[in-house]
């Protein structure tokens, strides 16, 4: 029987086995002496053997998903429904503090740092060939995953953040990652500059999200994202922070984290937040300022995978924000919301009168839902209407960014809250 053993910033936790239902238990040494954090909530610390739904919906939810995972596959010679099989070729640096490697193999210490330094010139050519070569799948010295359908690869970024271009290295062995690359498909042009201008938006007015900056590399535009779960360690190298998504933390599988294929709901999201975080009180505003936005500005793919907890010891906090996009830009994207706001199942529909319901629901206070609604949007006009005097109309065109469109939304969503149900 294969068996990979399951590493939390370097430290040993469990073994994941490759049964016909693959197999979870924790080491000993980790319920004994751990930190006091388990591996996900669906995976309680204590002593037995997990199997069925929550290992599956834990370890398949740090590999990719759709067309890029069964490219993988084909490149590994792997069949895509083994989880197993891809955790380990491609688990070394997941999501989070997750490291897996084949029992019998040495965990390199993550202030090894090997690292491989890309010239402009490989960096492009490795840009034009993640579409067909995701994650350099297969590449000597790469163990690289990231959840999602998106093209995407995890890098080193030299010190010195402020230059307009810093360094860009692959991390090899082992070594932890810091940022991701994120290359703009083709099927989806001025998706980064969207994306950059939501992130900014989002900044701007408040939330909390990742950092990022747009880059051209060879003739593609990429926006490189800093990992939030990842900081610096008093060694002087790079310390993974463990995370889980909701859908992980929900029990349910990546192919499940739409609502209308029965995946989570906000409903759930909300109650998930009030029994798992630390600070519930504060989560709970954060998430509800993230699905307002989310709805101000056009983003129909607000998904339960795009929300996360960070563990630090005992306790677990909502993680900053990250893929915020309108993707009103692209007319044949779909409308509906992959999690319905009360009733209302596209971007459309949504008004005051569904986030009523929604705090019926969910257990929220109606006024402080109608209070935040209205400030939310109120920033977002505010913003939208000093960055689109800050920025020319070809950025704005290529970026298929109607700011006019946000803030007409949030112009209404004002409106209409202001004079009440």
């Amino acid at each position: 029987m294969r068996r990979l053993v399951v590493y939390l910033n370097g430290v040993r936790v469990g073994i994941l086995s490759d049964t016909e239902d693959p197999t979870f238990v924790y080491d000993p040494d980790w319920l004994a002496a751990g930190p006091g954090y388990p591996l996900s909530r669906q995976l309680p610390l204590q002593v037995g053997v997990f199997s069925g739904r929550a290992v599956r919906a834990f370890f398949s939810g740090l590999l990719p998903e759709a067309e890029p995972r069964d490219r993988i596959a084909a490149l590994l010679g792997v069949s895509g429904a083994n989880d197993f099989a891809i955790l380990e070729r491609i688990g070394g640096d997941c999501a989070g503090a997750v490291s897996l490697l084949p029992e019998g193999q040495t965990l390199p210490p993550s202030q090894a740092g090997k690292l491989r330094w890309l010239k402009e010139a490989a960096l492009a050519s490795i840009v034009d060939r993640l579409p067909q070569h995701p994650l350099l799948a297969g590449e000597v010295g790469l163990r690289l995953s990231l959840a999602g359908a998106q093209v995407k690869l995890p890098v080193v970024l030299s010190e010195g953040d402020a230059l307009s271009d810093p360094r860009i290295a692959l991390p090899l062995d082992g070594t932890p990652s810091t940022h991701i690359l994120k290359p703009e498909p083709a099927r989806f042009p001025g998706l980064v500059a969207n994306e950059a201008w939501c992130l900014n938006l989002a900044r701007e007015v408040g939330l909390r999200v990742a950092g990022s900056h747009p880059r051209i590399i060879g003739r593609t535009p990429c926006l490189i994202v800093k990992r939030y779960d990842r900081a610096a360690a008093a060694d002087g190298g790079v310390q993974r922070l463990h995370q889980e998504d909701f859908c992980q933390a929900l029990g349910f599988p990546a192919s499940r984290k739409y609502q209308q294929e029965g995946g989570p709901s906000l409903k759930d999201c909300f109650q998930l937040i009030r029994e798992w975080s630390s600070l519930p009180v504060i989560d709970i505003r954060d998430f509800l300022d993230a699905v307002i936005f989310a709805a101000l500005t056009g983003n129909a793919d607000a998904h339960s995978k795009n929300f996360s907890f960070l563990y630090s010891g005992k306790e677990r906090r909502l993680a900053p924000l990250y893929d915020q996009v309108c993707t009103l830009a692209w007319p044949e994207l779909s409308k509906h919301l992959s999690m319905k706001i009360g009733t209302a199942a596209t971007l459309a529909e949504v008004s005051p009168e569904h986030f009523h319901q929604l705090a019926t629901s969910a257990r929220l206070s109606w006024p402080m839902v109608r209070e935040r609604l209205i400030d939310m949007a109120d920033r977002v006009s505010e913003v939208c209407r000093r960055l689109d005097k800050s920025i020319g109309g070809e950025e704005r065109a290529a970026a298929g960014l109607p700011c006019s469109v946000v803030k007409h939304r949030a112009d209404r969503m004002r409106r209409l809250a202001r004079k009440g149900l």
